[in-house]
């Protein structure tokens, strides 16, 4: 009986209870677990951990004061395990010491309580706990720690030359008139006034709204992802839904507004439209309508084109300004086929693919790329791999071959060679291969130059042999000119998902640095479909090391042990492993990268290369047909195909003896947090002459992130998920939004360091754009949002310059 009387009284009692119960549960938690765990082959922490918690709280229960004493001995092995394990790594301490901390702090609480029930403290018992816990940390370096995986092999085998600004990068005018600043995709800016040193000083100079935000049909569906263009004294912004503006770029004032007019159901996987293509009639008189023009593709499959001085739609345009993108294409419905992308202009040809939604069917729409007269609207060609004698639209009763992979992302465009690059998805079905075709194997995950006059291939280059890992190439690939020995050669950077960055002659496709082909883990439930080796970059990669068990994390010691437990149970053998479905595989990196559609950013006069990455990985497993069959699945043109089933992220792949299940970032089930420790993204400077790595470092902070989707506003730099890239100016900068924390950055390319920073109204899931007019320098960037990285969604674009006279 406790010795306080009254209110105080039950209110101690009830402290004990809480503390032993929480002390209880916990430690039950930790023990079972922990045992299933040391079964597996895990660590026996937990099984010890949650012992010594089931032992203080059944002294607590009793009101014995040795309970403080067994703990304390718990505390001092978890300390000492917890630096053993992952060092001064403060991230991956958070699981391992926050919560029994806090379990500590409970205790020592109850100390004043505890006394005044146990007049005469075990002190003996509590000296044996708390030496075995310090046996415990002064015996761990007698136990070697489980070596870590060999990083990957980067940086440098071979150097590539140095690099220059290309003589015809088209940003050199101040404007910003194509997705990544030119056709050639380098993302740079020669805007010099802009520098580390005054980059604080920036101001908003305008906002536009461009008032397309989503309605109850398409809520939880937006992704703009757009970058805006700016020509002359123009910015064309395109929202989410595929509505065009044209806005003065002084002052962000609306001149002319577009909308196609897009039916919600047409959305695929999101509302997206990374941007628009600008292109002027040659011969024209600048005042003749269309003398210069706005073109872009719809999520219902069109291509339009509109006056960029008016917004009027092209009448000499196809039919009246809009050419039908399903011609040929076959059986489909809204939100299987769509444009998300702009199209490449090269020589007056306008080369456009079109986004498949994933995992629904074999028989899907097909991948096929098309080139249009970016004047008449006219067809010129189609490359069609699976019947390349289908060469414009097919024969009446024929379609483009089905189910082919397709080009989601943007191509780029050499004028000069008349090349256009072709970053290829995958096959239709992502995690099966064993019905494909040998133009299918040859194609998929390819990188695919196209001669633009004919639209016959050139070259190929293939990044992933028979993907079956969803790592479709993403990203653009980047033109720079490279000056080595035996001259300059025209070359192309090419980032991947799985992280590898490979440099190629971009007249041939030949790899500039060695490209090694490695031994990759075989079986699966297609051994024989398997390639049983795979290209890697001797380049650069920004893929990690394999992850091992103690890379789990999660917010608490029973989130981490769930992970670890997964961890053991699933199938894992470092990148590459075959899909399974008799238990999950890890796919590491996941099909978000290493490197996706943001791409790379280069600084041509400092040779400097900027990449930023995703560091997670994905949890899935191949379901068999029957049980997806019996969860409901069906593919997007049968009924019920939005139901939610018990399998979550899951693809039908109809046609194939499996559908997926894919946990994207293998998120723990009971906060949303990652089962792999921070950092989840970075960015990189990599010298681009060597391939060595100047610095990294995390990019995203804490401050919207947390468990349960509470975000924490911590200022820590964690590293988040990031979809968006970069903007490098002659001034010595990179801009980059892309994390989850809504924050728009500017770092010194030379440090590494954020010099400036702004808290945006939405997502920042977009590639930013930078400018000149009248001699002044602007920088901007949509804040749209993104409904995958879980960011607010906004209609806004805000451009940022410093004050007059600076």
């Amino acid at each position: 009986m406790l010795p306080f009387s009254g209110s105080i009284g039950r209110l101690a009692s009830s402290y004990l209870i809480f503390v032993a119960l929480f002390a209880g549960i916990a430690g039950l938690i930790l023990a079972v677990g922990g045992t299933w765990l040391f079964i597996l082959g895990g660590s026996v922490y937990y099984l010890l951990a949650g012992s010594g918690l089931l032992v203080t709280a059944a002294l607590i229960w009793m009101g014995r004061f040795a309970g403080l004493w067994v703990y304390l001995g718990v505390y001092l092995g978890t300390f000492g395990w917890a630096i053993w394990e992952k060092g001064e790594n403060l991230w991956a301490q958070v699981p391992r010491l926050v919560a029994p901390t806090v379990m500590l702090i409970l205790i020592l609480i109850a100390i004043p309580i505890l006394r005044q029930i146990d007049r005469k403290p075990q002190r003996r018992l509590g000296q044996i706990a708390v030496g075995l816990g310090l046996i415990g940390v002064l015996a761990l370096p007698l136990f070697p720690r489980v070596p870590l995986p060999a990083e990957p092999q980067v940086q440098g085998a071979a150097a590539v030359g140095s690099t220059e600004i290309l003589a015809a990068s088209s940003t050199a005018d101040g404007d910003w008139p194509a997705y990544g600043g030119g056709i050639d995709a380098l993302r740079y800016a020669p805007i010099p006034s802009i520098t580390p040193a005054n980059v604080g000083s920036l101001q908003e100079v305008w906002r536009y709204s461009s008032g397309d935000m989503p309605g109850p049909e398409a809520d939880g569906k937006y992704a703009a992802e757009n970058t805006p263009l700016k020509v002359g004294d123009q910015i064309f912004v395109c929202s989410a839904m595929g509505i065009v503006s044209s806005l003065d770029a002084a002052t962000g004032v609306e001149r002319w507004r577009f909308d196609p007019k897009v039916k919600p159901e047409a959305i695929p996987y999101g509302a997206t439209c990374r941007g628009v293509a600008y292109h002027t009639q040659s011969g024209a008189a600048p005042d003749a309508i269309c003398a210069s023009r706005i073109l872009w593709g719809t999520l219902d499959a069109r291509l339009m084109a509109v006056d960029a001085r008016t917004g009027v739609p092209c009448p000499d345009f196809a039919d009246n300004g809009t050419a039908d993108l399903n011609a040929g294409i076959g059986v489909t419905v809204p939100g299987w086929y769509a444009v998300t992308s702009p199209p490449t202009i090269v020589r007056g040809v306008a080369v456009l693919g079109a986004q498949v939604k994933d995992g629904q069917a074999e028989d899907a729409p097909s991948g096929v790329v098309r080139g249009y007269d970016a004047v008449t609207g006219n067809l010129l060609w189609a490359w069609d791999l699976g019947n390349p004698d289908i060469t414009t639209l097919p024969s009446e009763g024929e379609v483009y071959t089905r189910g082919t992979p397709n080009m989601w992302t943007i191509a780029t465009g050499d004028d000069a060679l008349g090349l256009v690059y072709l970053p290829m998805g995958n096959s239709s079905v992502d995690y099966w291969g064993s019905n494909r075709s040998e133009a299918e194997n040859t194609y998929s995950t390819a990188l695919v130059a196209l001669n633009v006059a004919t639209g016959r291939p050139v070259w190929h280059f293939q990044s992933v042999i028979r993907d079956v890992w969803d790592y479709d190439l993403g990203s653009q690939a980047t033109v720079v000119d490279l000056t080595t020995d035996a001259g300059t050669i025209p070359a192309l950077i090419l980032p991947s998902k799985q992280g590898d960055i490979y440099v190629l002659d971009r007249r041939t496709g030949e790899p500039l640095v060695p490209i090694d082909l490695r031994s990759v883990p075989q079986g699966g439930v297609e051994p024989d479909y398997l390639s049983a080796d795979q290209p890697f970059s001797t380049y650069h990669t920004v893929a990690q090391r394999d992850l091992v068990e103690a890379d789990m994390w999660g917010f608490t010691p029973i989130d981490q042990l769930w992970c670890r437990i997964q961890f053991r149970q699933a199938s894992y053998e470092g990148i590459y492993t075959p899909p399974s479905s008799d238990r999950p595989w890890i796919q590491y990196p996941g099909y978000n990268g290493g490197s996706d559609w943001g791409g790379v950013a280069v600084d041509p006069v400092r040779g400097i290369l900027i990449a930023n990455y995703n560091d997670t990985p994905n949890f899935n497993r191949l379901v068999p047909r029957a049980e997806a069959d019996a969860a409901g699945l069906v593919p997007i043109y049968e009924q019920g195909s939005e139901a939610e089933t018990v399998l979550g992220e899951a693809g039908p792949q109809t046609g194939a003896p499996y559908a997926i299940d894919v946990n994207a970032g293998w998120r723990v089930p009971f906060t949303g947090l990652l089962c792999k420790e921070p950092p989840y993204g970075g960015i990189r400077a990599i010298d681009i002459n060597s391939g060595k790595t100047l610095w990294d470092r995390p990019l995203g902070s804490a401050r919207r992130n947390g468990p349960f989707g509470i975000p924490t506003y911590l200022p820590m730099e964690i590293g988040t998920p990031n979809n968006g890239g970069s903007v490098v100016t002659s001034g010595g900068l990179i801009f980059i939004a892309a994390a989850t924390d809504n924050l728009f950055r500017a770092i010194d390319i030379t440090t590494g360091e954020t010099v400036w920073q702004v808290v945006l109204p939405g997502g920042g899931q977009a590639n930013p754009f930078a400018f000149q007019l009248n001699g002044r320098d602007f920088v901007g960037i949509m804040a749209g949002g993104h409904h995958f990285m879980e960011t607010p969604i906004s209609d806004e674009v805000i451009v940022w310059a410093l004050p007059q006279g600076m």
